[in-house]
């Protein structure tokens, strides 16, 4: 059988690796190296895994099981995929109806879904695979998107809160209450740390040190694996004054007994700190009573919705909105990256500031039309 290839799958679907079956000896040797060398534990495959954010890999995850079930439906190998395999899979995205939707995924999905099924690759110690192709049948899709005049065509985006709006959210909110006063300073930290929500949740009580310019509230930013320094200053507002909120609720959690662990907990119906979740008899969730992200972008969405607010709102708001903000009332980019844990570059944020910009530095300022 010499000369013969046959692919091996390692066992889970760690990985699959390309092996010449041989006779004996030395030759029998190298390939147990090679075997290996490619070889990926189940252990450092869940530590990759944990380098990304958890909404991401679980977005990532039913992707890749989308990707892996249609490829067995077609005969088609789905790591390494071949280029035309891509190609062929995103063709298919472009044109098959989603359950939920009844309507083919938009290209901001399929751009996830082929990032899913690359970085898989990259994962499991293949290159990734060729997709010109792939790339080529996305693009003429977002043509016919565009033509057609589809909504999808145009990137969704979470609704800006800008001050104007944080009043409006504030405005009817009860902030005599524990979950009240939980709430605005989960607004209004949120907005002035430029946090994601999941980087808010896990903020713990001290992480928070007042100072004479209000608080510094340290932010671990996932995404650039860097921890930020943030500056909570006085808002001229009272009612929208980040460090007024904060002070409210952190003399509010000590009345109630908590002056340790997460700084943003869950509060029950009857305004009291929520015990620990049980399912089972068994504990699920933080013991401590920790937010979860989901929770904490609830209340953004109920608050926008109790204002009256329009628009599509969500834990990211408080993000676009602090760099939209930011960036009008004329701070620098670069400033307002680092301040918010932006990467180099963003091409989210640079678009969060073209709201500003396109008009602020329009070329037809100034030219006397």
């Amino acid at each position: 059988m010499h000369g013969d290839a046959r692919q091996m799958l390692v066992a889970g679907g760690a990985d699959v690796v390309d092996a010449e079956l041989v006779d004996e000896g030395v030759a029998g040797a190298e390939l147990a190296v090679v075997g290996r060398d490619r070889h990926l534990s189940p252990e450092t495959v869940a530590a990759i895994a944990e380098s990304v954010a958890a909404s991401t890999r679980r977005a990532y995850g039913a992707d890749r099981a989308a990707f892996a079930s249609w490829c067995a439906a077609e005969g088609r190998t789905a790591v390494p995929a071949s280029g035309e395999t891509m190609a062929e899979w995103v063709r298919h995205l472009t044109v098959t109806p989603r359950q939920r939707t009844k309507a083919p995924a938009g290209p901001s999905t399929i751009e996830r879904a082929m990032s899913a099924v690359t970085s898989w690759h990259e994962e499991q110690g293949h290159p990734k695979p060729t997709m010109r192709g792939a790339r080529a049948v996305l693009n003429a899709y977002k043509d016919r998107l565009a033509e057609a005049k589809a909504a999808a065509a145009q990137p969704k985006q979470a609704a800006a809160a800008l001050p104007a709006q944080i009043r409006a959210m504030l405005a009817g909110a009860d902030r005599t209450t524990l979950s009240g006063k939980r709430n605005a300073a989960l607004v209004l930290v949120g907005f002035a740390t430029a946090a994601r929500v999941s980087e808010l949740v896990a903020l713990e009580l001290d992480t928070v040190v007042e100072t004479d310019h209000g608080y510094d509230v340290t932010v671990y930013r996932k995404k650039v694996r860097k921890h930020t320094v943030n500056a909570i200053l006085y808002g001229t507002d009272p009612a929208t004054c980040p460090v007024r909120a904060l002070r409210a609720y952190l003399d509010a959690l000590a009345t109630a007994g908590r002056t340790e662990g997460p700084l943003f907990v869950r509060v029950d119906r009857w305004d009291r700190l929520a015990p620990p979740m049980t399912r089972g008899g068994r504990t699920v969730g933080d013991p401590a009573g920790r937010m979860t992200a989901e929770a904490a972008a609830e209340v953004i969405g109920r608050l926008a919705v109790a204002a009256g607010l329009s628009g599509d709102w969500s834990g990211h708001s408080l993000r676009r909105g602090f760099a939209t903000a930011a960036r009008a009332a004329g701070h620098d980019p670069l400033e307002i990256a680092r301040a918010g844990g932006w990467v180099d570059g963003s091409r989210v944020l640079a678009r969060y500031m073209d709201d500003v910009d396109r008009v602020k530095n329009s070329p037809l300022v100034g030219i006397g039309l």
